[in-house]
Parts: C-alpha cells; structure tokens; sequence
C-alpha cells in the first residue's frame, strides 16, 4: 500500500521522533509514505473569517500536491495539520464560489483543485485500512503491562465535522493501544485542550491545564500519556516543570507520540524510535516494564 504523506512543519524539527517512528512503523505494517513534493505549511490553524481568502490558500495548495502526485487521498500524523487541511478541504467543497476564486487566484501551470482529495489521519487509516487485528498479529513485543493513557486534545473530534469517530466518546485511540498489546487507561481529561499557543506568552495556563490533563491520567494508573500532536506534546511534556512547581504533589509522567508506541511494538531499531527527545524522561518507566 502506498500513501500520499503530509509530514507538516515541526516533523522536520521538533518532532522529528514523531516523523522517524511513523516512516519506519509503516514500512514495517508493508505501508509506503510518499511524502508530497513542494509541500508547504498547512497554515497551522483554521481561519474562522468568512472574507479571509488568503488564510486557506496555504492548505488548499496541499491538496493540489496531492493531485499532482496522481493521488486521491493525503494522510497527516499531525492532528493540527489534520484538522487545518480537513476543514479548509470540507470549506471549499461547500463554498464553489470561493473555491474558484482561489484556483484563479493559483499559478496559471498549478492543476484547479476540484475538491476531490480526502483528508485523513493516520489513525484513521490504521483503524479503517490496515485494521487493528491484522496491526496486531504483526506486534512482535507486545507491550503487555503497559497502562497507557491515549490523550486525544482538541483537534481529532473537534469540530464534529472532522472526527472519525463518536465526537463525545472516541475509542480509536484505545484501539490502537489495545492492539499493541498495552492497556488502555480511560481518564476524564482526555480530550481537554492542553492550552495550545498559550505556551508562547501564558505558561502559567499551560502549566496549569498540565497539571488537570497530567493528573487525571496519573489518577487513573496510566504509567505514560500517548499523544498525536507536536504541540499537545510540548505542553504536556516540557511544561510539567512549571507544573510542578506551581502546584506542590505534581507527579511527573513520561508523554510519547503514538507511532513511537508501534515503534517499540515491532521492535524497530532505537534511532528510529526516538525516546532521547522528551524533556520528561520515558526510559526508566519503559525499561522497568520490560521493554527496554
């Protein structure tokens, strides 16, 4: 199976454990990534303004890459690219007037964009095309003892017309942690906002939202937190110093992004796991459990 593949800005930075384990997870399920030639920024977020034209040339411009690469379907690991390029897709679907202005507003040499890509994650695809039972029957470590917490954020159900999956109570993420042979730790924050860009000048609300996502998984006997977002990432993993000093009793807890959990499941080399890039951690609970 080959997919076309929309790595975004931060896997080629900060979360490149994020991009390293996704490609070598794939590869080793028989997935090939294909990663879109001349891809840019998907915009980061969703422009909620009616006249903002310009906002969603950028994610637009995306999904005609993915016609130039011959392709019907482009696949994101990133929620926050997930959710900017599923909803600027689904805008431009609903609204043919503005979608023709943008094509003429593109490059005489670029393809017309006609609304005929489909945006999916990954976790979408490993539900829906690989299938959790066959994911499973290729687990070579099960990651048995291993109380994971799947933290879904905002971006994945929210708005309803992104899911892929019930908005109020999701179950794909403990699918995916299920078939890799851990346990899935259900906790009430789950899907709370971990204060997002708020980082940049209001740590102390990042801090805080840390502490009530952090806490309740901790509550709840997780022994680590999955995530899908680079940003949910950072907040809830380098931000827990700020946790803990802001409020007495705060108990680290390692965050890891999903794909490095398949990683460690198929016993993928080290360097393509990536466990030395997280601020808290995730070696110590992981080797106490066995797997390393």
């Amino acid at each position: 199976m080959k997919l076309s593949y929309y790595p975004g800005c931060t896997l080629k930075d900060k979360a490149r454990n994020f991009e390293d384990s996704t490609i070598s997870s794939m590869k080793f399920l028989g997935v090939e990534l294909e990663e879109l030639e001349r891809w840019n920024c998907c915009g980061t977020v969703f422009s909620l303004a009616s006249d903002d034209l310009m906002r969603h040339l950028a994610p637009v411009r995306n999904l005609i890459r993915t016609k130039e690469a011959e392709a019907g379907e482009l696949t994101t690991t990133c929620a926050m690219c997930y959710n900017t390029l599923k909803r600027a897709n689904l805008h431009v679907k609903a609204n043919p007037d503005i979608l023709e202005r943008m094509n003429d507003f593109m490059y005489d040499e670029e393809v017309d964009y006609e609304g005929d890509v489909e945006v999916t994650h990954l976790m979408e695809v490993l539900r829906d095309k690989i299938g959790y039972e066959a994911l499973s029957e290729k687990v070579t470590k099960p990651l048995e003892g291993l109380k994971v917490a799947g933290y879904y954020g905002c971006l994945l159900t929210r708005p309803r017309e992104v899911a892929f999956d019930d908005v109020e109570n999701p179950s794909f993420f403990e699918g995916l942690i299920e078939a890799l042979g851990a346990s899935a730790v259900d906790f009430p924050h789950r899907s709370e906002c971990c204060a997002s860009y708020q980082t940049v000048d209001k740590p102390e609300i990042v801090a805080q939202q840390t502490q009530k996502i952090l806490k309740s998984a901790k509550a709840q006997g997780a022994d680590i937190v999955a995530v899908s977002c680079p940003l949910c990432a950072f907040n809830l993993d380098s931000r827990q110093e700020d946790a803990a000093r802001a409020y007495p009793g705060f108990e680290h807890i390692p965050v890891v992004y999903f794909t490095q959990l398949m990683a460690m499941a198929f016993e993928r080399p080290s360097t393509e796991i990536g466990l030395d890039a997280h601020y808290i951690n995730p070696c110590p609970v992981l080797a106490e459990k066995g797997f390393l």
